[in-house]
């Protein structure tokens, strides 16, 4: 029951920062128009006090209460340039200064109401009933704090109030207070729960266009999301970033289907991605962009290193085996290197293509290098 109490307040910490900013932003206007309010009716109650009151600031009480309407005043006056001064600052500060606000101003009905009944016996307990269903419908807290305030404005002001408060007037601000509460904390787990929701749909979202950018078979980038990713590195290339282009064909591939059958290919197609992730583990972006065709998008300074990279792939794949017996798998391998900017995709993947056939044209197994200068 307890650990149930528990995870109802608690806020999931994968929402926490998405929580905070959802609740100053709510706040923001819901407080923006608290304030107005507040400008509005503690204006006039100044102006009852010192023009249509005929003892002005004469008596204790017109006193006491033009210093609590100022007091209010100010605090909503603060707020607002507090807010502007800190527009700027840390999401955690920018609520500290809301819930003190909020705080304040409910308080300050719990003092205004106790003194008018400390005045007046007879008189209602409506200032407090509006104060804390108004915190509680137009404010967002966590649970936490919306309980503890809110409970604590009911406990100060029975004691602020006791002797003058009547066994149903008593009765009536408790039933206020728990439907101000359940109000609150409603409305913190409906946030809760919308929050995490939008998260999960954002989550299966992503995963949705990862799938659509995947190869079901491979794992790697399909063509297009290959082509797409290949295109914006191109577009921030500098003229000495290095960055080339390997594409490798998988020789004779139909070969190994008529003779081992497709099991045998499709496996055979994943062990050339695995190992083409093996041998180039700085690659920005690795896809399969035909039936047998793969590229890779990386940046090197050496050349000559990647060659060798290469040539290392070709002896790996040469040692695939199928159900213990060796393939004898062979691939070719072209190279394109960039040292010149403004190169679009279409240009580099026909420079590399070339390249990948001079490779063939040697031989299977080779491997071949060239410059898009």
């Amino acid at each position: 029951m307890w650990n149930r109490l528990l995870r109802f307040l608690r806020i999931p910490s994968e929402i926490r920062e998405e929580f905070w900013l959802d609740t100053l932003q709510k706040n923001r206007l819901s407080l923006l128009v608290i304030c107005t309010m507040i400008f509005g009716m503690e204006v006039y109650n100044i102006v009852r006090v010192l023009v249509w009151s005929p003892s002005g600031l004469g008596t204790l009480n017109n006193r006491i209460y033009f210093g609590m309407y100022c007091a209010l005043i100010l605090c909503a006056g603060a707020y607002l340039l507090l807010r502007w001064l800190l527009r700027d600052a840390a999401i955690r500060t920018q609520l500290a200064i809301q819930f003190g606000g909020a705080l304040f101003a409910l308080l300050w009905h719990v003092c205004l109401n106790a003194y008018d009944l400390n005045r007046e016996p007879d008189g209602d307990i409506s200032v407090y009933m509006t104060a804390i269903l108004g915190v509680a419908v137009f404010v967002q807290m966590p649970s936490a704090f919306s309980f503890l305030s809110l409970a604590g404005a009911y406990a100060l002001f029975v004691l602020l109030a006791s002797s003058c408060l009547s066994n149903g007037a008593i009765l009536n601000m408790t039933f206020s207070t728990i439907v101000a509460v359940a109000i609150a904390l409603t409305r913190c787990r409906n946030t809760v729960i919308v929050l995490s929701q939008r998260r999960e749909i954002n989550e299966i979202n992503l995963q949705l266009q990862s799938l659509l950018q995947k190869d079901p078979l491979t794992g790697l980038l399909n063509k297009a999301a290959f082509e797409k990713k290949a295109a914006v590195h191109l577009a921030q290339v500098e003229r000495d970033d290095g960055l080339t282009m390997l594409m490798a064909d998988l020789d004779d591939f139909k070969d190994v289907n008529d003779r081992y059958g497709h099991p045998c290919g499709d496996y055979v197609l994943k062990e050339t991605a695995e190992k083409l992730q093996a041998a180039f583990p700085d690659a920005v972006e690795i896809g399969r962009i035909g039936g047998d065709e793969f590229a890779v998008m990386l940046y090197t300074g050496d050349p000559a290193a990647l060659e060798t990279d290469s040539r290392r792939l070709i002896e790996m794949l040469s040692g695939v085996e199928w159900k213990g017996a060796c393939i004898g798998l062979q691939c070719s391998i072209g190279i394109c290197r960039i040292s010149r900017m403004g190169v679009s995709y279409e240009q580099l993947y026909e420079k590399v293509d070339r390249t990948l056939y001079r490779a063939k044209r040697q031989g299977k197994g080779r491997c071949c290098v060239s410059e898009l200068a």
